[in-house]
Protein backbone atom coordinates (compact mmCIF):
# COMPACT_ATOMS: atom_id res chain seq x y z
CA UNK A 1 0.00 0.00 0.00
CA UNK A 2 0.83 3.29 -0.86
CA UNK A 3 1.62 6.18 1.75
CA UNK A 4 -0.29 8.50 -0.07
CA UNK A 5 -3.61 6.59 0.40
CA UNK A 6 -3.66 7.53 4.23
CA UNK A 7 -1.71 10.73 3.77
CA UNK A 8 -4.77 11.88 1.92
CA UNK A 9 -7.43 10.27 4.44
CA UNK A 10 -6.21 12.10 7.15
CA UNK A 11 -5.57 15.81 5.43
CA UNK A 12 -9.51 14.99 4.66
CA UNK A 13 -10.23 14.27 8.17
CA UNK A 14 -7.69 16.94 9.31
CA UNK A 15 -9.64 19.35 6.64
CA UNK A 16 -13.24 17.92 8.25
CA UNK A 17 -12.03 18.35 12.14
CA UNK A 18 -11.13 22.06 11.21
CA UNK A 19 -13.83 22.89 9.12
CA UNK A 20 -16.11 21.67 12.45
CA UNK A 21 -13.72 23.37 15.13
CA UNK A 22 -14.24 27.00 12.83
CA UNK A 23 -18.09 26.50 12.06
CA UNK A 24 -19.97 25.08 15.15
CA UNK A 25 -21.47 26.76 17.65
CA UNK A 26 -22.47 24.10 20.01
CA UNK A 27 -19.73 22.70 22.29
CA UNK A 28 -20.13 18.80 21.86
CA UNK A 29 -19.93 19.40 17.90
CA UNK A 30 -16.32 21.17 18.91
CA UNK A 31 -15.00 18.48 21.12
CA UNK A 32 -15.79 15.56 18.20
CA UNK A 33 -14.24 17.79 16.09
CA UNK A 34 -11.15 18.04 17.95
CA UNK A 35 -11.30 14.30 18.53
CA UNK A 36 -12.02 14.00 14.34
CA UNK A 37 -8.77 15.80 14.20
CA UNK A 38 -6.66 13.91 16.68
CA UNK A 39 -7.85 10.69 14.97
CA UNK A 40 -6.54 11.84 11.25
CA UNK A 41 -2.87 12.30 13.65
CA UNK A 42 -3.00 9.12 14.99
CA UNK A 43 -3.66 8.19 11.14
CA UNK A 44 -0.49 10.08 9.40
CA UNK A 45 1.21 8.50 12.64
CA UNK A 46 0.73 4.93 12.44
CA UNK A 47 1.18 5.60 8.43
CA UNK A 48 4.76 7.05 9.02
CA UNK A 49 5.33 4.13 11.20
CA UNK A 50 4.75 1.19 9.27
CA UNK A 51 6.21 3.22 5.98
CA UNK A 52 9.28 4.24 8.16
CA UNK A 53 9.99 0.66 9.30
CA UNK A 54 9.62 -1.35 6.00
CA UNK A 55 12.20 1.50 4.69
CA UNK A 56 14.54 1.08 7.62
CA UNK A 57 13.51 -2.79 8.65
CA UNK A 58 13.20 -0.73 12.17
CA UNK A 59 11.19 -3.06 14.69
CA UNK A 60 10.55 -0.13 17.70
CA UNK A 61 7.19 1.30 16.80
CA UNK A 62 7.23 4.56 18.35
CA UNK A 63 4.67 5.90 15.45
CA UNK A 64 2.18 3.16 17.24
CA UNK A 65 3.39 3.90 20.48
CA UNK A 66 2.90 7.76 20.35
CA UNK A 67 -0.57 6.75 18.92
CA UNK A 68 -1.67 4.75 22.20
CA UNK A 69 -0.23 8.02 23.93
CA UNK A 70 -2.64 10.49 22.15
CA UNK A 71 -5.67 8.07 22.31
CA UNK A 72 -5.30 7.99 26.53
CA UNK A 73 -4.59 11.71 26.56
CA UNK A 74 -7.32 12.34 23.88
CA UNK A 75 -9.64 10.17 26.45
CA UNK A 76 -9.07 12.19 28.93
CA UNK A 77 -9.87 15.16 27.66
CA UNK A 78 -13.30 14.06 25.97
CA UNK A 79 -13.45 12.69 29.86
CA UNK A 80 -12.83 16.51 31.08
CA UNK A 81 -14.18 18.28 28.15
CA UNK A 82 -17.90 16.78 28.28
CA UNK A 83 -17.79 17.47 32.36
CA UNK A 84 -17.00 21.15 31.91
CA UNK A 85 -19.68 21.21 29.13
CA UNK A 86 -22.08 19.31 31.60
CA UNK A 87 -21.26 21.88 33.88
CA UNK A 88 -21.87 24.74 31.84
CA UNK A 89 -25.16 23.96 30.57
CA UNK A 90 -26.42 23.13 33.94
CA UNK A 91 -25.49 26.35 35.33
CA UNK A 92 -26.06 28.89 32.19
CA UNK A 93 -29.12 26.10 30.55
CA UNK A 94 -27.12 26.11 26.41
CA UNK A 95 -24.18 24.82 25.28
CA UNK A 96 -23.99 27.47 22.59
CA UNK A 97 -20.35 28.72 22.44
CA UNK A 98 -21.46 32.89 21.17
CA UNK A 99 -23.33 32.51 24.53
CA UNK A 100 -20.66 31.41 26.52
CA UNK A 101 -18.33 34.43 25.72
CA UNK A 102 -18.82 36.36 29.43
CA UNK A 103 -18.29 33.97 32.11
CA UNK A 104 -19.04 36.66 34.38
CA UNK A 105 -21.92 35.39 37.31
CA UNK A 106 -23.76 38.57 37.00
CA UNK A 107 -25.79 40.04 34.28
CA UNK A 108 -23.55 41.97 31.48
CA UNK A 109 -24.20 45.45 29.72
CA UNK A 110 -26.33 43.89 27.19
CA UNK A 111 -28.62 41.80 29.67
CA UNK A 112 -32.56 43.79 30.13
CA UNK A 113 -31.90 44.83 33.58
CA UNK A 114 -33.93 47.92 34.57
CA UNK A 115 -33.23 51.30 33.93
CA UNK A 116 -32.77 52.46 37.48
CA UNK A 117 -30.38 49.15 38.49
CA UNK A 118 -28.05 50.25 35.86
CA UNK A 119 -28.13 54.15 37.02
CA UNK A 120 -27.43 53.19 40.52
CA UNK A 121 -24.52 50.67 39.05
CA UNK A 122 -23.14 54.22 37.25
CA UNK A 123 -23.46 56.65 40.59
Amino acid sequence: MHLAYPAVLAALLFCTGLYGVLARRNAILVLMSVELMLNAVNLNLVAFDVWLSRAARDTLHSGQALTLFTIAIAAAEIGIGLAIVLAVYRNRGTSDIDKLRDTAEGPGPDSDAPAAEKAEATA
